[in-house]
């Protein structure tokens, strides 16, 4: 069983038991956090497609650890002027266990 999510802005497809990094949210480290918008839904084979969002299924997943990704250099150029100038970046990233995909109509 597997579903498409959408997190922080972004879709994932996600399934049990498995760890996500996504944007950086709210909550503490071993917060549980409930995903309302499922877009898709793949129960063995019985696909469920929303419209924009399925109605009644959602995805539960725990807070594992808050972090920053890798660090992105960003250079920019221009020749022949001297302008030359180095910026980095580290993106806050959140990493996610999925514990539990629900249906809808399921108990």
């Amino acid at each position: 069983m597997y579903a498409i999510v959408e997190i922080a802005g972004q879709q994932f497809k996600v399934s049990k038991d498995q760890k996500v990094y996504v944007h950086r949210l709210e909550g503490k480290e071993g917060d549980a956090i409930i995903f309302a918008k499922v877009l898709l839904l793949d129960n063995e084979g019985n696909v469920t497609i929303g419209a924009p969002a399925i109605e009644g299924a959602s995805v539960e997943a725990k807070v594992l650890q808050h972090l920053k990704g890798d660090k992105v250099i960003v250079f920019k150029k221009k020749r022949r002027k001297g302008y030359r100038v180095k910026n980095g970046h580290r993106q806050a990233l959140t990493q996610i266990s999925i514990s539990n995909i629900t249906a809808p109509g399921a108990k």
